[in-house]
């Protein structure tokens, strides 16, 4: 849903996208505005990773353009990099780390450097799990640690796949009320 009084942060003009031969969308087009929260749904195989892949900039489409804020993301690809916050299949979680030392080094590489990983691990219900390495924390649990980024990221833009995949019902409303607290302070 688009919000005609806020500036579009991500554009997707006529992006085609197709896998071994098969085409998983043609010419899609869409404006997303700072204060939206979009879901993309749909079966197995649709191309819903694929289409996140090519708005994170990770994948090129077979056709077409993702802007930010008007401009082609290959040619400002540092400064959407640093307004983009990106979760995939693959979270990003070291499973030799804790899980506190690897909220540590994500936030640290993303540039922060004030921070207390003890209170952000807390609000996504890792309290007694901070020095828990998180190849033996639950799927739900190593989740967490992968999403505790996005209570401290200052990005304008999150793309989630599948954020509440092995979540709790309790942390999917958590992670709900935390994405409408994004958009309403103009992220998407």
């Amino acid at each position: 849903m688009a919000n005609i009084t806020t500036k579009t942060l991500v554009s997707a003009n006529k992006l085609t996208c197709i896998r071994e031969e098969r085409i998983l969308f043609d010419e899609l087009s869409f404006d997303i505005h700072a204060g939206d929260i979009v879901q993309i749904e749909g079966p197995n195989g649709a191309g819903k990773t694929s289409l996140l892949r090519i708005l994170a900039g990770l994948s090129r489409p077979y056709a077409g353009h993702t802007f930010y804020i008007d401009e082609d993301i290959n040619r400002c690809r540092d400064e959407y990099n640093q307004d983009l916050l990106y979760l995939g299949h693959l979270a990003g979680v070291k499973c030799e780390l804790t899980a506190e030392e690897n909220l540590n080094f994500n936030l640290r590489i993303s540039g922060y450097d004030d921070f207390d990983t003890t209170a952000i691990l807390a609000k996504v219900n890792l309290t007694g799990f901070e020095e828990a390495l998180a190849g033996h924390l639950s799927a739900g649990q190593h989740r967490r640690t992968a999403l505790s980024r996005l209570w401290h990221s200052n990005c304008k833009i999150w793309i989630l796949d599948e954020p509440f995949t092995a979540i709790d019902k309790k942390g999917v409303e958590e992670l709900e009320q935390l994405f409408i607290q994004h958009a309403d302070n103009g992220g998407a």
